[in-house]
């Protein structure tokens, strides 16, 4: 039989990346859920999932995850994958007590749906954001933890709401902590996204800081894949695992190679830094390469012309 997978977030950038690779496989049926929270237009999110309302092993609920009924009504399910949150640094400053009212209330809820129903299989989109200010890099999944936005303490919060009901019920908790995902798809809020466009535009782009900051760029389709590696894991009952690209650029490199690919030069904004922005990413990944076999195949100049041909044929119907 077909792993039933629920997806949380479905409709959201890496969720719907999730659900093109997991029905492209044939080997799952998978169950979407999302609120459509208003967060970046319902729009942009129905065009995500729009490709697949056809394809028989695919069934989508609209539904909070705050609230059982919503959660009691779905489907039979073997693997949880929890991609849906609140998300944004910046944003959680403003509003923490929703941030934690959705990406921990929210997660336990599902936790808890997981012991009634008896699901085994749990696997929690975490972030890079736990690690806060760490000079000692690349970063590995043993370093000291220090969150300095409220968005980075919920991430951190649920991974251990994970290790209390994987200890307690017997639930295996795999915590995934992504590292800047970008490719096509990407939420519009996000720098590749807001850089491509604007410089498109000929509009200036907001750049924060002098430009030294690093990210750690991890393609949508590699991370996607280390998904699909943590619903088929079973060799030990809680991990947490970073899912990155190990490389990073500086924001001054990241903007160059987004000229390279649109061909225009960026008009900058110069802005001051933001509270609970880090200086830099970088993922560890020997852990991941250990126990999922994952390995990330997408170098930033391929990555960045595969999300600029994916807007270019998606502008004139851009929501935004």
């Amino acid at each position: 039989m077909k792993k039933r997978i629920l997806i949380t977030g479905a409709a959201g950038f890496i969720g719907s990346n999730l659900i093109h690779k997991l029905l492209k496989t044939g080997c799952y049926c998978v169950i979407g859920l999302d609120n459509f929270d208003a967060f970046y237009p319902r729009a942009a999110k129905e065009q995500n999932i729009a490709p697949f309302a056809e394809d028989k092993n695919f069934r989508f609920y609209e539904g909070d995850i705050r609230n059982r009924a919503d959660l009691d009504a779905l489907d039979d399910i073997d693997v949880i994958v929890h991609l849906a949150a609140k998300a944004g640094v910046r944003p959680s400053i403003k509003d923490p007590i929703l941030y934690q009212d959705v990406n921990v209330g929210g997660t336990q809820n599902l936790l808890e749906f997981a012991r009634r129903r008896g699901i085994k299989q749990f696997v929690f989109a975490s972030s890079s954001s736990v690690y806060g200010i760490n000079a000692h890099v690349p970063w590995s999944e043993d370093d000291k933890l220090m969150p300095i936005s409220p968005y980075a303490s919920t991430k951190l919060s649920c991974e251990m709401l994970g290790h209390v009901y994987s200890h307690l019920y017997g639930i295996r908790f795999l915590a995934l902590r992504f590292f800047t995902v970008y490719g096509p798809g990407q939420r519009p809020d996000l720098a590749i996204h807001k850089f491509f466009r604007a410089i498109s535009s000929g509009q200036p782009i907001p750049v924060f800081g002098d430009g030294s900051t690093s990210r750690d760029y991890t393609y949508v389709e590699d991370t996607v894949r280390g998904i699909e590696a943590a619903i088929l894991y079973e060799s030990s009952d809680f991990e947490v695992i970073n899912l990155g690209n190990h490389r990073t650029i500086t924001l001054e490199g990241l903007i160059e190679a987004i000229e390279e690919s649109c061909g225009k030069k960026a008009i900058i904004d110069r802005q001051p830094e933001q509270p609970g922005d880090v200086p830099q990413t970088y993922a560890d990944i020997a852990k991941a390469r250990k126990i999922l076999q994952y390995s990330p195949s997408t170098d930033l100049k391929t990555g960045l012309d595969n999300f600029y041909s994916w807007y270019r044929q998606t502008q004139e119907q851009d929501p935004l």
